[in-house]
């Protein structure tokens, strides 16, 4: 079976799935995959396998923490997409998927190819919890990268034929099993705030060691605070062994934390429909403090919370499985088989284990 796979770029969440998902089929040998990735530049797409196709795209453009719609309107080019959906060949393609990917959605789309969407976004065309919601922005995320058969993904189901998400920690890529929890260690991840202003205001929290990795630094050590340039690989690999994650709201690495019952401190892009969406679904399921980049709010957190922990099964092989099925069940078959293996734990900050809560 031939594929080709459209991942958006502009986020790492995107580019994690798509590994996770690379890694499952790779136990099919019948199977040949054509990755194109876009919303990033060619140069800026890192730690993803050689080989791929890119495309500009469509992306977001953000500016001091909050989405900038005039910046996002100017930058993209949609003379330039509708050009490379029209010299996009799809016909030697058996199953065509795409991750949120517009130029892969937009010409299965206006070629009338049977497309699959696979990813959070798709999420939102059912009854989840929102925030920020307008008719604009429900018409950009309904509209940005259609598909014919939609498979949703959130940390819980709200009684909507999606699926749990897709978590990119493999024990042969990040080591899993022989990681131990760094009690005072702390994740940070918020590439779209000014990382001199995230520096400055960690620099005056005590007692913990603050793990920073954003866009355009470089690896430097300040005492506390350690500088580290983006890296999938390396920032999982801090990752497991980090006691806390503040970053914005989204959805992988939040993802990546409920699997392993990491605290999570998050500040949603201000404007962003679904990383407000992402916080308000948080609020209401108690799994993470989302709140503002102040001093107290984070020591609050840091002194007072835990972690939740949320097993998730391997989402990613049974979707590979799925995908490669002739005769494919339904979604909300799907949906339901894959709800009934997550179990909810609450987690003690002494035993890092606790009561488990069955999904309902």
């Amino acid at each position: 079976m031939k594929i080709l796979y459209g991942v958006q770029g502009t986020g790492n969440g995107h580019i994690s799935r798509a590994a996770a998902m690379s890694r499952a089929f790779k136990k099919y040998t019948d199977v040949d995959i054509t990755w194109l990735y876009s919303g990033r530049n060619k140069d800026d797409l890192f730690d993803i396998e050689k080989g791929h196709l890119w495309r500009r795209g469509m992306t977001f453009v953000t500016e001091n923490g909050r989405l900038s719609l005039a910046r996002t309107f100017t930058k993209n080019n949609l003379l330039r997409l509708l050009l490379d959906v029209q010299r996009l060949d799809l016909s030697p393609y058996d199953t065509i998927v795409t991750d949120f990917e517009p130029t892969v959605s937009w010409t299965a789309r206006l070629k009338g190819f049977a497309s699959v969407g696979i990813g959070h976004q798709y999420a939102f065309k059912y009854n989840v919890p929102t925030r920020g919601e307008n008719r604009l922005n429900q018409l950009v995320l309904r509209n940005f990268a259609p598909a014919g058969t939609s498979i949703g993904m959130h940390w819980h189901h709200f009684g909507a034929p999606i699926v749990p998400p897709i978590v990119d920690l493999d024990s042969e890529v990040v080591g899993l099993e022989r990681v131990r929890t760094i009690p005072n260690k702390i994740l940070v991840y918020l590439p779209f705030e000014d990382q001199l202003q995230v520096v400055g205001l960690l620099q005056e929290i005590d007692s913990y060691e603050f793990y920073i990795y954003g866009p355009n630094l470089t690896m430097v050590d300040l005492g506390a605070i350690h500088m580290r340039p983006l890296s999938r690989t390396e920032f999982k690999k801090d990752l497991v062994s980090s006691a806390g994650v503040i970053c914005n709201c989204g959805f992988e690495t939040i993802s990546e934390c409920l699997k392993m019952g990491i605290k999570v401190f998050t500040k949603p892009l201000a404007q962003q429909v679904e990383q407000l969406s992402n916080a308000a679904a948080l609020d209401q399921l108690g799994y993470a403090r989302v709140g503002t980049l102040k001093r107290q709010e984070i020591v609050n957190w840091l002194e007072r919370d835990v972690g939740v922990r949320v097993d998730y099964p391997p989402v990613h092989e049974h979707l590979a499985e799925w995908l490669l099925q002739e005769n494919r069940v339904p979604v909300e078959e799907l949906a339901t088989r894959l709800w009934s293996l997550v179990t909810v734990h609450d987690v003690s900050p002494k035993t890092e284990s606790g009561r488990a809560n069955a999904v309902e």
